[in-house]
């Protein structure tokens, strides 16, 4: 049974209006529980950080303001959500939730953070809905701790991991790989270590292909001993915010190959759900879904 960090200050941090997004992470609990994909004691609560991980990536005056919400109106509009000691909470909680999660990984093979993707937030300013980057602080944690000597980040997110290329643009021992629709938002990109910028409608079969010719030559190249996976389902042609054309069984193979790929050379992987936007959010949870029915199917 794979290990899933949830907490119940994920679904609940924002006035009514902001909520919609929220709610796959009160309905994808639930869907994991009744098809019995999972059990209750493969979730866990995070706790609060140490902080001094969290300054291990981001600025001590960002982190600051955020503690003591005394962020200026600009950058509080550039996070677009407002700022509130309740959704401070919660992207700290979400961020030792993939610390503990890199470390159960490291025990049972894989991870889940039931939230995360957290990529938009930078090392000195959050943006995009992320204050905090959660897989930036796990993958600094593996290797302050000595738990990992070189750290694969892979990015399948519809948006580029902008924050996650700031923050290691300079750390040879973090490989930050982003595969991300061209025309989508950040407009103006960072530069990962390995950017593939798809066109708008990019298909199953161009995706899918893109990504088998890159993977395993990262693997091979980079030979990374953890992996921490951003699985975003805002790739999917029903989501209104992305634009690019994959289907449903698509993105299933995209995490199966992903998965599979860690599996097959014993590397550790952590994932973070990232986004998701479709119209219906029954199409938002089966994409979800999906990623834990291939890890239950490989991770048995």
């Amino acid at each position: 049974m794979f290990p899933i960090a949830y907490h119940p200050i994920y679904k609940h941090p924002l006035p009514e209006g902001h909520r919609f997004p929220m709610l796959k992470y009160e309905l994808l609990p639930q869907q994991l529980l009744h098809e019995g994909i999972v059990t209750e004691n493969a979730f866990f609560e995070p706790g609060l950080p140490d902080l001094q991980h969290i300054l291990a990536v981001h600025k001590k005056e960002y982190v600051d303001d955020l503690l003591n919400l005394t962020l200026d109106a600009r950058a509080v509009r550039k996070i677009g959500f407002p700022l509130s000691a309740e959704l401070v909470e919660r992207e700290l909680r979400l961020a030792q939730g993939t610390i503990s999660g890199a470390e159960k990984a490291l025990q049972t093979g894989i991870a889940f953070n039931i939230a995360g993707g957290t990529h938009h937030a930078y090392s000195n300013r959050g943006e995009a809905f992320c204050l905090l980057n959660d897989q930036a602080i796990a993958a600094q944690y593996l290797l302050d701790q000595k738990f990992a000597k070189k750290v694969l980040i892979v990015d399948l997110d519809v948006h580029q991991g902008n924050g996650t290329a700031e923050i290691f643009q300079h750390n040879e021992k973090v490989f930050t790989f982003s595969m991300h629709g061209k025309s989508n938002y950040p407009f103006k990109k960072e530069k990962s270590d390995l950017d593939i910028e798809l066109h708008d409608n990019t298909d199953d079969s161009k995706f899918l292909a893109l990504l088998h010719n890159t993977l395993p030559y990262l693997i091979e190249t980079q030979k990374p001993d953890f992996v921490f996976y951003l699985s975003g389902v805002d790739i999917l042609a029903t989501d209104k915010l992305g634009k690019l054309g994959c289907s449903l069984k698509g993105c299933k193979e995209r995490d199966t190959f992903v998965l599979a790929t860690c599996h097959q050379h014993g590397i550790p992987v952590q994932v973070s759900m990232g986004g998701g936007y479709s119209l219906d959010i029954k199409t938002i949870i089966e994409a979800h879904a999906n990623t834990y029915r291939v890890a239950a199917d490989l991770y048995h």
